[in-house]
């Protein structure tokens, strides 16, 4: 398993949310591929944690598809898989459709300028081909009306499907036409300014599965 070059120090009461998140974030972005085998004192290594909060982290990617355990033998970070990556997707559309349809009705001044910046910052991050930050705006574009939502469950469920999605969204990022998704970001926010709360969850869902994963 390739140790990421910067080598986080954790404090000792690091949770184990910390090791999920930086194991997560990790194979999101490539630094763990797919097949990498995932052993537990090189990740005590890294993160400076014990062994039980890695473990835990290692059953959540589990139960998210990013990783495959077998028992007594060895944990590996799991194979790109486009049913999986289909599943996650529309559960991924759904969630926001709802997001939206809830958020309408509550969105203020300040939420809509967050969106109309986030969109801007990622119109910005496309034309650099700036991968990272056009994800990095996108997610602050959608938090906005999942705030505003106020489900707490969405947010839970988006916890699980968003990072499989991602994984390969990243992968694909230059294959489908990413900028199609700002003129789909402007009519979101103009259905939310215009307090169409069924526009706006129907525009947010097919935002969401007009990506394209397949090769």
């Amino acid at each position: 398993m390739p140790i990421p070059s910067a080598t986080r120090a954790q404090p000792r009461e690091l949770l184990r949310d910390n090791v999920y998140i930086s194991l997560r974030d990790a194979i999101v972005d490539g630094t763990l591929a797919p097949g990498e085998r995932l052993r537990d004192t090189e990740i005590e290594a890294w993160l400076g944690v014990s062994r039980t909060p890695i473990r835990e982290a290692l059953l959540r990617l589990e139960r998210a598809g990013l990783v495959v355990s077998l028992p007594g033998r060895s944990t590996t970070v799991a194979p790109f898989d486009a049913a999986s990556t289909v599943n996650a997707q529309q559960v991924a559309a759904s969630m926001h459709e709802l997001a939206a349809r809830l958020a309408v009705p509550r969105v203020s001044a300040d939420d809509l300028r967050a969106m109309d910046d986030a969109n801007t910052a990622f119109e910005h991050a496309i034309a650099a081909g700036d991968t990272d930050a056009a994800l990095h705006a996108d997610d602050r574009f959608h938090d906005v009306m999942l705030a505003a939502s106020g489900n707490a469950m969405a947010a839970e469920v988006l916890e699980i499907a968003t990072p499989l999605l991602r994984r390969v969204e990243r992968r694909k990022f230059g294959s489908f036409a990413a900028r199609d998704s700002v003129a789909q970001h402007a009519a979101i926010i103009g259905a939310a300014r215009a307090g169409d709360a069924e526009l706006a969850a129907r525009l947010s869902r097919d935002n969401w599965l007009s990506l394209s994963f397949v090769d």
